[in-house]
């Protein structure tokens, strides 16, 4: 084969490799999030190959990244683990996020136009509004969205990838410590918004460390949450 063909099809295969990767990974996360995998959780691989609809081999290449990451366990002759949610999880977890929150706030304060901040005070503000004549699923679905949508933008803000990846791995650890540990009601509820609605005012005010005060709080208010249950 000419070398320029064959350089064509290493790419193809190199591109199909990635995309059978981050499948799998999305995939993982997913079942995660939605609750199909709990903490402390023991499985076989093959119980994992059902549950996330992946060949042996995507599992096989899968599971030492998540193990990197934290976010499982790989036990000879066991089975493999989802990460517990124990005390030294919940604060490496919520340490990492002050470090990473902290300094996207700072940026996004600097950055973000007030049209974007007025358009979240708006969010918060009429959720807020809702959660107070009473808090069903669907709008703990919703307030979830806005949540996650928030820190995102935030986050997102920094244009910093390597920040943006080590914030986005994390979240799923915090939101994980969430499943485990936090049920949200009508008081937590608006407790965590009202956090946001100072986060966004300060910014605002274009106060970042105004902004990064805020968002300390807002995390230490949910580490401690997560810690008394």
């Amino acid at each position: 084969m000419p070398p320029t063909r064959q350089r064509r099809t290493d790419l193809r295969q190199d591109r199909s490799v990635t995309s059978v990767r981050h499948t799998a990974y999305d995939k993982f996360q997913q079942a995660l999030l939605q609750g199909k995998l709990r903490p402390g959780q023991i499985l076989s691989q093959k119980d994992l190959v059902a549950l996330l609809g992946l060949s042996i081999g995507a599992l096989r290449e899968l599971l030492p990244r998540l193990q990197a990451e934290g976010l499982l366990n790989v036990m000879p002759q066991r089975g493999i683990q989802i990460t517990v949610v124990d005390l030294p999880m919940i604060r490496d977890a919520f340490q990492l996020r002050v470090a990473l929150e902290r300094e996207a706030v700072i940026t996004a304060t600097q950055t973000l136009s007030k049209a974007i901040l007025l358009e979240q005070r708006d969010l918060h503000v009429d959720i807020r509004e809702r959660v107070a004549r009473g808090l069903s699923e669907d709008l703990l679905a919703e307030g979830q969205i806005i949540d996650t949508k928030f820190h995102d933008l935030l986050i997102g803000a920094t244009e910093n990838e390597l920040l943006i990846q080590a914030y986005h791995v994390n979240f799923i650890r915090i939101r994980l410590i969430k499943l485990d540990r936090i049920l949200l009601t009508e008081t937590t509820f608006p407790s965590a918004f009202n956090d946001h609605l100072a986060i966004i005012d300060a910014m605002l005010e274009r106060d970042p460390q105004k902004a990064a005060a805020a968002m300390e709080h807002h995390i230490r208010n949910a580490r401690d949450r997560a810690v008394k249950l």
